[in-house]
């Protein structure tokens, strides 16, 4: 007897301690302690593996979400590679499921949704650069695929939709121009803003995106509907190509105008991000 309570002693002490009754008390007696500190003074002062169990508190309720999110940093790097991270590899760390998985990877499309609708909120008019910057960057913050947006705006340049025209690599997105164009058809735009990101930080205009952008103008400016530019995001850095001078004049007439010609085709696909190499 005295040796099978022995064992039994042992294999108690082997259970993890929010598993016993003191110390599932300390275990939400330190959760508490982390919201209440959060609640008082942010985020700021919080070590990237707090910031984690923060998070993890809402999808593992019985979990030591400290060893975790230690776990987690030691696979993946840092926090912002952790919220990067595949759901899938997520999941297969030790203690996190598919729940948990689910539940980090939505913070970066909720982050950059919560700072675009942010940003948006004064419905203010998208008429010079600056301004659509301020909303672009939100739209774009985190991304690690390029993405290509067409901004379709009223007579006023107040925004009517943000549609998404392409996802792609890291390195491209493989854009219709047709897709743009029946896009912008259907939200009866009369002005639209192209708009798309280098998630390598790179913040220049490759050939591809000048020749995409002079070609949809010469194809919308007929249809009765103004290309205002073409914003390239990387980072927290914008170029504006009307800026820059590559969308000229566009009235009909004056200098600078082009029209479409008979031989210009919406059927072709563009990379933005198509390497000099292979634009020769």
């Amino acid at each position: 007897m005295a040796m099978a309570e022995k064992d039994n002693n042992a294999v108690a002490g082997c259970i993890a301690p929010h598993d016993q009754t003191n110390g599932s008390t300390l275990h939400r007696g330190h959760r508490e302690r982390l919201r209440k500190r959060f609640l008082h003074e942010g985020l700021e002062q919080f070590e990237n593996h707090q910031v984690l169990e923060l998070l993890l508190f809402n999808a593992l309720p019985r979990q030591d979400t400290n060893r975790i999110a230690h776990l987690l940093l030691q696979r993946f790097g840092c926090l912002s590679a952790v919220l990067d991270a595949d759901a899938q590899d997520l999941a297969s760390v030790p203690g996190m499921g598919e729940a948990a998985a689910a539940f980090l990877t939505m913070i970066p499309p909720l982050t950059r949704r919560y700072l675009h609708d942010s940003a948006t909120r004064e419905k203010m008019p998208l008429n010079d650069p600056y301004r659509t910057s301020c909303f672009l960057i939100p739209l774009m913050a985190g991304r690690l695929e390029e993405v290509f947006y067409a901004l379709c705006l009223d007579n006023r340049c107040q925004l009517l939709f943000p549609a998404l025209i392409s996802r792609g690599t890291v390195t491209e997105a493989l854009i219709h121009p047709r897709q743009v164009v029946e896009t912008v058809l259907r939200h009866k735009s009369v002005n639209v803003i192209l708009a798309h990101n280098h998630p390598s930080g790179i913040l220049q205009a490759s050939q591809s995106d000048i020749h995409l952008t002079t070609l949809l103008q010469r194809i919308l400016l007929p249809m009765g509907i103004r290309l205002v530019d073409h914003v390239i995001v990387a980072g927290e850095k914008t170029l504006s190509m009307a800026s820059m001078g590559y969308l000229g004049e566009q009235r009909t007439g004056e200098s600078g105008f082009m029209r479409a010609s008979e031989d210009d085709s919406p059927d072709i696909e563009y990379s933005p991000h198509a390497h000099p190499q292979d634009e020769e």
